[in-house]
């Protein structure tokens, strides 16, 4: 833009940024909240009312609907918050190749991504909420799964908190830079293509931990929180990898005794 410098663009671009995913943060946790604070009240709308039938209930094609955008919304409130810091470094370098003269890609266009990763995501998570309803695995169509099934999410969520793959994801999310240097493709095709990519690697970090929900209770908004923070501490901590062990710990020891519980009854 004419009349202002590098730094001012950076500062412009910063901060317009970090507004527009702070409101449509906001937006995605109000609507969840609104959705959990439904689930316990007894003057429920027609939509809460239909999913939160008991598992014997068959789902209909507005219930897939309903769960497909309460899964995707979800979504956006808690990874949207973690990409931050990916999403600035992001605009910074394009703001700087624009300077230099070469074609601009609008930072919109990355985040869009990003967030079609986890909108796939949420697809498969609501065929899982389903299948699992279907068969009488889960409390209600938005409750926690049963104390065996709980317990095997748990034990592969711990689990997997040890593996190289974790690492080899959570690296990536850690380091912005480095996944810029190594995966920079020019054009809206390529920036498209980032954003997916880092998506990807977002997901592989953390689709255990999302599963959680179904043991943690899927509109659990509490848990829903402590999820968000957890992903973002393994993030931006310099002992991010600690964080991971340690929790794949708690996570193994819970499920087991989840299971344990489940296989006594």
């Amino acid at each position: 833009m004419p009349g202002l410098s590098y730094s001012e663009l950076v500062k412009r671009d910063r901060a317009v940024l970090v507004s527009a995913i702070t409101v449509l943060s906001a937006l995605a946790w109000a609507y969840t909240a609104r959705l959990s604070a439904g689930m316990g009240s007894t003057s429920m709308d027609a939509m809460v009312t239909t999913v939160a039938m008991p598992s014997t209930q068959s789902w209909s094609l507005d219930d897939l609907v309903f769960m497909f955008g309460m899964w995707t919304v979800m979504m956006v409130a808690m990874m949207l918050p973690a990409a931050t810091p990916m999403v600035l470094l992001f605009a910074r370098v394009m703001r700087k190749r624009e300077c230099d003269g070469r074609p601009f890609v609008p930072t919109a266009l990355f985040v869009f991504g990003y967030l079609l990763v986890w909108v796939g995501f949420s697809a498969m998570a609501t065929m899982a909420n389903w299948g699992l309803h279907a068969a009488g695995l889960m409390s209600s169509m938005m409750g926690s799964t049963t104390p065996l099934v709980g317990g095997v999410v748990l034990l592969f969520a711990g689990a997997f908190q040890w593996t190289p793959l974790k690492d080899a994801c959570l690296s990536h999310c850690r380091s912005p830079l480095v996944f810029l240097t190594a995966h920079w493709n020019d054009g809206r095709g390529g920036t498209l293509m980032m954003g997916l990519h880092h998506g990807l690697y977002c997901l592989g970090c953390c689709w255990l931990l999302m599963a959680l929900l179904f043991v943690l209770g899927i509109m659990n908004l509490p848990w829903i929180a402590v999820l968000t923070v957890f992903v973002l501490l393994e993030k931006v901590l310099p002992r991010g990898r600690l964080v991971s062990r340690v929790s794949g710990g708690v996570l193994t020891a819970w499920g087991m005794a989840l299971l344990a519980t489940g296989v006594g009854r």
